[in-house]
């Protein structure tokens, strides 16, 4: 697991802005055990033919409050990513968009929208599994969640179960034609 311990400095764009410190430690079991639920939550977007990711909105005394998964595909919705899908039901469940106490568990790293949706959420902490290397928003690609130009910064943990989740993503591409 991967903790990112630094913030980006303030630049004109991501390209310019100064690279995150990450250091690694060692993974807290709660968040394995949070990962392999989002896991088998992953599972279950197969049967509709989206891409097997599932995000976990949990308390701080470990409470799942919402799930998500993704369902563009189920629902022909460009936005119904698995943590917007969870985001919007823990504001549902809390009765209000403030997320500010819980932990967003999710076996990707987000995309740039869900990557918007956490930090308009105010979400304090993001645990995710695989990195994205092609779209990700949390220390990849862009690296939005930890931008002090921004009103809010996350706290990032990244590569819990990071095989396992890399794997569910890796076979279902690679049974596309």
């Amino acid at each position: 697991m991967t903790r990112v311990v630094g913030i980006i400095n303030a630049g004109t764009n991501d390209a310019t802005a100064e690279r995150v410190t990450t250091v690694t430690l060692p993974v807290p079991d709660e968040y394995r055990m949070l990962m392999n639920i989002a896991l088998a939550d992953a599972r279950l977007a197969l049967e509709t033919n989206d891409v097997p990711v599932a995000a976990l909105v949990v308390t701080a005394d470990g409470r799942i409050i919402s799930r998500g998964r993704n369902e563009r595909e189920r629902d022909n919705d460009p936005t119904a990513h698995a943590e917007i899908l969870a985001i919007r039901a823990a504001a549902e469940v809390r009765g209000s968009w403030r997320l500010t106490d819980v932990t967003l568990v999710v076996t990707l790293e987000p995309c740039v929208m869900c990557a918007g949706a956490i930090l308009a959420a105010r979400i304090p902490r993001l645990v995710f599994g695989a990195w994205d290397a092609k779209a990700g928003a949390a220390g990849s690609v862009h690296d939005l969640l930890r931008d002090r130009r921004l009103n809010h910064q996350v706290e990032v943990i990244a590569g819990v179960e990071e095989e396992a989740c890399g794997k569910i993503l890796t076979d279902f591409f690679r049974d596309k034609p």
